[in-house]
Protein backbone atom coordinates (compact mmCIF):
# COMPACT_ATOMS: atom_id res chain seq x y z
CA UNK A 1 0.00 0.00 0.00
CA UNK A 2 1.16 3.51 -0.71
CA UNK A 3 2.83 5.54 2.13
CA UNK A 4 -0.37 7.12 4.00
CA UNK A 5 0.13 9.71 7.39
CA UNK A 6 -1.64 9.44 10.87
CA UNK A 7 -1.75 13.12 11.69
CA UNK A 8 -1.54 14.40 15.15
CA UNK A 9 -0.69 11.41 16.85
CA UNK A 10 0.47 12.98 19.78
CA UNK A 11 0.86 16.97 20.12
CA UNK A 12 1.20 17.36 16.52
CA UNK A 13 3.09 14.54 15.66
CA UNK A 14 2.47 13.27 12.02
CA UNK A 15 3.49 9.76 11.13
CA UNK A 16 4.62 8.63 7.55
CA UNK A 17 3.70 4.73 7.25
CA UNK A 18 2.93 1.69 5.23
CA UNK A 19 0.68 -1.24 5.54
CA UNK A 20 1.44 -4.74 3.49
CA UNK A 21 -0.72 -7.85 3.93
CA UNK A 22 -4.79 -8.30 4.81
CA UNK A 23 -5.67 -5.79 7.48
CA UNK A 24 -7.70 -8.92 8.50
CA UNK A 25 -4.47 -10.60 10.37
CA UNK A 26 -3.12 -10.22 12.60
CA UNK A 27 -1.60 -6.66 13.43
CA UNK A 28 2.27 -6.57 13.47
CA UNK A 29 3.81 -3.37 13.80
CA UNK A 30 7.89 -2.73 13.15
CA UNK A 31 9.53 0.03 14.89
CA UNK A 32 12.80 0.73 13.19
CA UNK A 33 16.09 2.20 15.70
CA UNK A 34 18.05 5.65 15.68
CA UNK A 35 17.83 7.92 12.72
CA UNK A 36 16.48 5.54 10.38
CA UNK A 37 13.48 5.64 7.60
CA UNK A 38 11.12 2.64 7.56
CA UNK A 39 12.38 1.79 4.86
CA UNK A 40 15.43 0.23 7.03
CA UNK A 41 12.44 -2.75 7.52
CA UNK A 42 13.23 -3.68 3.60
CA UNK A 43 9.71 -4.23 1.67
CA UNK A 44 10.76 -7.74 0.65
CA UNK A 45 11.31 -8.97 4.79
CA UNK A 46 7.33 -7.09 5.23
CA UNK A 47 6.13 -8.95 2.33
CA UNK A 48 7.63 -12.16 3.87
CA UNK A 49 5.58 -11.48 6.93
CA UNK A 50 2.45 -10.43 5.42
CA UNK A 51 2.71 -13.69 3.44
CA UNK A 52 2.66 -15.92 6.58
CA UNK A 53 -0.25 -13.89 7.98
CA UNK A 54 0.64 -10.63 9.28
CA UNK A 55 -0.98 -7.28 8.73
CA UNK A 56 2.43 -5.69 8.79
CA UNK A 57 2.95 -1.78 9.58
CA UNK A 58 6.19 -0.19 9.55
CA UNK A 59 6.37 3.78 9.61
CA UNK A 60 9.43 6.74 10.10
CA UNK A 61 9.71 7.72 14.25
CA UNK A 62 9.26 11.28 15.13
CA UNK A 63 13.03 13.51 13.83
CA UNK A 64 13.48 11.02 10.75
CA UNK A 65 11.82 10.49 6.94
CA UNK A 66 8.40 11.91 6.13
CA UNK A 67 7.77 12.31 9.46
CA UNK A 68 7.50 15.52 11.58
CA UNK A 69 10.98 17.25 12.61
CA UNK A 70 11.13 19.22 15.32
CA UNK A 71 13.44 22.11 16.21
CA UNK A 72 14.54 21.97 19.62
CA UNK A 73 18.18 21.37 19.68
CA UNK A 74 19.83 18.60 21.59
CA UNK A 75 22.63 18.49 23.82
CA UNK A 76 24.07 15.04 24.35
CA UNK A 77 25.96 15.98 26.91
CA UNK A 78 23.42 17.39 28.77
CA UNK A 79 21.34 14.18 28.05
CA UNK A 80 24.23 11.99 29.23
CA UNK A 81 25.10 13.75 32.82
CA UNK A 82 21.64 15.12 33.70
CA UNK A 83 19.07 12.86 31.52
CA UNK A 84 17.76 15.79 29.95
CA UNK A 85 16.32 15.99 26.10
CA UNK A 86 14.07 17.44 24.10
CA UNK A 87 11.75 14.99 24.36
CA UNK A 88 11.81 11.60 25.69
CA UNK A 89 11.63 7.35 24.88
CA UNK A 90 7.98 7.80 26.48
CA UNK A 91 6.89 10.13 23.93
CA UNK A 92 7.84 7.79 21.12
CA UNK A 93 6.07 5.53 22.28
CA UNK A 94 2.75 7.69 22.54
CA UNK A 95 3.02 8.34 18.90
CA UNK A 96 3.22 4.82 18.28
CA UNK A 97 -0.25 4.24 20.54
CA UNK A 98 -1.43 6.99 18.35
CA UNK A 99 -0.38 5.61 15.62
CA UNK A 100 -1.98 2.36 16.45
CA UNK A 101 -5.65 4.45 17.50
CA UNK A 102 -5.26 5.50 13.78
CA UNK A 103 -5.14 2.33 12.29
CA UNK A 104 -8.05 1.30 14.63
CA UNK A 105 -6.00 -1.11 16.01
CA UNK A 106 -6.76 -2.17 19.61
CA UNK A 107 -3.68 -4.52 20.49
CA UNK A 108 -0.57 -5.83 18.31
CA UNK A 109 2.19 -7.67 18.56
CA UNK A 110 5.04 -5.91 18.81
CA UNK A 111 9.02 -5.85 16.85
CA UNK A 112 11.77 -3.46 17.44
CA UNK A 113 15.00 -3.17 16.54
CA UNK A 114 17.58 -0.85 18.40
CA UNK A 115 16.30 1.80 19.50
CA UNK A 116 13.00 0.17 18.19
CA UNK A 117 13.34 -2.39 20.81
CA UNK A 118 13.96 0.22 23.37
CA UNK A 119 10.19 1.71 22.29
CA UNK A 120 8.35 -1.61 22.28
CA UNK A 121 9.34 -2.35 25.76
CA UNK A 122 8.09 0.85 26.96
CA UNK A 123 4.90 0.21 25.07
CA UNK A 124 4.81 -3.12 26.45
CA UNK A 125 5.14 -1.60 29.80
CA UNK A 126 2.97 1.55 29.88
CA UNK A 127 -0.10 0.50 27.71
CA UNK A 128 0.05 -2.94 28.45
CA UNK A 129 -3.81 -3.38 26.79
CA UNK A 130 -2.53 -2.79 23.71
CA UNK A 131 0.34 -5.21 23.17
CA UNK A 132 0.17 -8.71 22.57
CA UNK A 133 3.66 -9.55 22.40
CA UNK A 134 6.70 -8.06 22.12
CA UNK A 135 10.71 -9.04 19.68
CA UNK A 136 13.05 -7.29 21.22
CA UNK A 137 16.26 -6.89 18.34
CA UNK A 138 19.47 -6.35 19.11
CA UNK A 139 18.47 -3.30 22.19
CA UNK A 140 18.73 -3.26 25.87
CA UNK A 141 17.08 -2.40 28.87
CA UNK A 142 18.46 1.36 29.30
CA UNK A 143 20.76 0.17 32.09
CA UNK A 144 23.98 1.82 31.43
CA UNK A 145 25.94 -1.33 32.57
CA UNK A 146 24.77 -3.32 29.56
CA UNK A 147 24.67 -2.75 26.05
CA UNK A 148 27.74 -0.47 26.09
CA UNK A 149 29.00 0.28 22.34
CA UNK A 150 32.77 -0.50 21.47
CA UNK A 151 35.12 2.08 20.93
CA UNK A 152 34.20 2.04 17.20
CA UNK A 153 30.78 1.86 17.70
CA UNK A 154 31.12 5.20 20.12
CA UNK A 155 33.23 7.04 17.21
CA UNK A 156 30.46 5.78 14.39
CA UNK A 157 27.48 7.00 16.34
CA UNK A 158 29.19 10.46 17.47
CA UNK A 159 30.32 10.61 13.37
CA UNK A 160 28.38 13.15 11.59
CA UNK A 161 26.97 11.61 8.43
CA UNK A 162 28.07 14.42 5.14
CA UNK A 163 24.58 15.91 3.91
CA UNK A 164 25.23 15.79 -0.48
CA UNK A 165 23.83 12.61 -1.65
CA UNK A 166 27.18 11.05 -2.93
CA UNK A 167 28.55 11.76 0.49
CA UNK A 168 25.68 10.05 2.79
CA UNK A 169 26.18 7.06 0.22
CA UNK A 170 30.02 6.65 0.66
CA UNK A 171 29.44 7.41 4.45
CA UNK A 172 27.31 4.68 5.15
CA UNK A 173 29.28 2.11 3.26
CA UNK A 174 32.13 2.94 5.44
CA UNK A 175 30.44 2.36 8.36
CA UNK A 176 28.75 -0.95 7.05
CA UNK A 177 32.34 -1.63 6.81
CA UNK A 178 33.64 -0.25 10.19
CA UNK A 179 30.88 -2.34 11.60
CA UNK A 180 30.63 -5.57 10.27
CA UNK A 181 29.01 -8.83 10.68
CA UNK A 182 31.78 -11.55 10.49
CA UNK A 183 29.48 -14.18 9.03
CA UNK A 184 27.38 -11.93 7.26
CA UNK A 185 29.51 -10.26 4.53
CA UNK A 186 28.31 -6.26 3.72
CA UNK A 187 26.59 -6.64 0.40
CA UNK A 188 27.95 -3.04 -0.70
CA UNK A 189 25.09 -2.72 -3.57
CA UNK A 190 22.10 -3.28 -0.73
CA UNK A 191 23.82 -0.88 1.27
CA UNK A 192 24.09 1.95 -1.26
CA UNK A 193 20.71 0.92 -2.63
CA UNK A 194 19.16 1.62 1.12
CA UNK A 195 21.71 5.12 1.65
CA UNK A 196 19.54 6.48 -1.78
CA UNK A 197 16.59 5.38 0.52
CA UNK A 198 17.46 6.79 3.21
CA UNK A 199 18.57 10.25 1.54
CA UNK A 200 15.63 10.83 -0.98
CA UNK A 201 13.36 10.34 2.25
CA UNK A 202 15.14 13.44 3.63
CA UNK A 203 18.37 13.49 6.02
CA UNK A 204 17.66 15.05 9.52
CA UNK A 205 21.19 15.06 11.60
CA UNK A 206 19.32 17.96 14.38
CA UNK A 207 16.60 14.90 14.37
CA UNK A 208 19.06 11.99 14.96
CA UNK A 209 20.55 14.16 17.84
CA UNK A 210 17.31 14.68 19.04
CA UNK A 211 16.72 11.04 18.92
CA UNK A 212 20.11 9.97 20.55
CA UNK A 213 19.51 11.95 23.32
CA UNK A 214 16.37 10.20 24.18
CA UNK A 215 18.41 7.68 23.95
CA UNK A 216 20.92 9.03 26.32
CA UNK A 217 18.24 10.71 28.91
CA UNK A 218 16.76 6.99 29.14
CA UNK A 219 16.23 5.73 32.47
CA UNK A 220 17.00 2.05 33.38
CA UNK A 221 13.88 -0.29 32.55
CA UNK A 222 15.37 -3.69 34.23
CA UNK A 223 13.12 -3.59 37.37
CA UNK A 224 10.05 -2.95 35.14
CA UNK A 225 10.48 -5.30 32.67
CA UNK A 226 10.72 -7.90 35.46
CA UNK A 227 6.84 -7.26 35.76
CA UNK A 228 5.96 -8.38 31.97
CA UNK A 229 3.79 -11.24 31.76
CA UNK A 230 3.61 -11.31 28.03
CA UNK A 231 5.15 -13.47 25.45
CA UNK A 232 8.76 -12.31 24.30
CA UNK A 233 11.91 -12.96 22.31
CA UNK A 234 15.06 -11.51 22.26
CA UNK A 235 17.56 -11.10 19.49
CA UNK A 236 21.34 -10.29 19.47
CA UNK A 237 24.62 -10.82 17.51
CA UNK A 238 27.65 -12.23 18.93
CA UNK A 239 29.38 -9.21 17.30
CA UNK A 240 27.36 -5.83 18.18
CA UNK A 241 29.37 -2.80 18.14
CA UNK A 242 26.70 -0.55 18.92
CA UNK A 243 24.70 -2.46 21.59
CA UNK A 244 26.86 -5.28 23.28
CA UNK A 245 24.97 -8.49 23.83
CA UNK A 246 24.91 -7.98 27.04
CA UNK A 247 22.05 -5.91 26.56
CA UNK A 248 19.87 -8.79 24.69
CA UNK A 249 20.88 -11.12 27.97
CA UNK A 250 20.26 -8.65 30.35
CA UNK A 251 17.05 -8.17 28.38
CA UNK A 252 16.22 -11.62 28.17
CA UNK A 253 17.19 -12.59 32.29
CA UNK A 254 14.65 -9.15 33.20
CA UNK A 255 11.68 -10.60 31.00
CA UNK A 256 9.90 -13.68 32.52
CA UNK A 257 9.85 -16.55 30.08
CA UNK A 258 11.69 -14.65 27.33
CA UNK A 259 13.09 -16.76 24.72
CA UNK A 260 17.08 -15.53 23.77
CA UNK A 261 18.67 -16.49 20.31
CA UNK A 262 22.08 -15.26 20.29
CA UNK A 263 23.22 -15.40 16.67
CA UNK A 264 27.00 -16.07 15.85
CA UNK A 265 28.73 -13.40 14.25
CA UNK A 266 26.26 -11.39 14.11
CA UNK A 267 26.81 -7.18 14.16
CA UNK A 268 24.60 -4.26 14.50
CA UNK A 269 22.14 -5.33 11.65
CA UNK A 270 19.48 -6.82 9.64
CA UNK A 271 21.08 -9.03 7.03
CA UNK A 272 18.55 -11.04 4.45
CA UNK A 273 20.15 -13.95 5.08
CA UNK A 274 18.86 -14.00 8.27
CA UNK A 275 14.94 -12.94 7.62
CA UNK A 276 13.48 -16.34 7.24
CA UNK A 277 15.26 -16.88 11.20
CA UNK A 278 13.81 -13.42 11.95
CA UNK A 279 10.20 -14.30 10.95
CA UNK A 280 10.41 -17.94 11.95
CA UNK A 281 11.32 -16.65 15.69
CA UNK A 282 8.22 -13.50 15.18
CA UNK A 283 5.69 -16.12 14.23
CA UNK A 284 6.62 -18.37 16.92
CA UNK A 285 6.24 -15.85 19.46
CA UNK A 286 3.03 -15.07 17.96
CA UNK A 287 1.82 -18.24 18.22
CA UNK A 288 2.32 -18.27 22.00
CA UNK A 289 0.33 -14.95 22.29
CA UNK A 290 -2.26 -16.52 20.60
CA UNK A 291 -2.27 -20.11 22.77
CA UNK A 292 -1.81 -18.06 25.90
CA UNK A 293 -5.41 -16.00 24.93
CA UNK A 294 -6.88 -18.85 24.28
CA UNK A 295 -6.23 -20.60 27.42
CA UNK A 296 -7.04 -17.40 28.94
CA UNK A 297 -10.23 -17.30 27.20
CA UNK A 298 -11.12 -21.19 28.08
CA UNK A 299 -10.80 -20.77 31.89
Amino acid sequence: MAEQFARGVNNGIDLCYETFGDPSDEPLLLIIGLGSPMTWWDAEFCDMLADRGFYVVRFDNRDSGRSTWLDEPADLLRALLLRQSPYRLEDMAKDTVGLLDHLGISQAHLVGASMGGMIAQLMALDYRSRVRSLTSIMSNTGSRLVGRPSLTGWRTLLKPAPQTREGFIEHQVRVAHRLPSPCYPVDEERVRRRAVETYERGLNPAGRARQFAAILAATDRTSRLRTLRLPTTVIHGTDDHVIDVSGGLATARAISGAELHVINGLGHELPPALWARYVQYIEHTVERAMVATAEHSAR
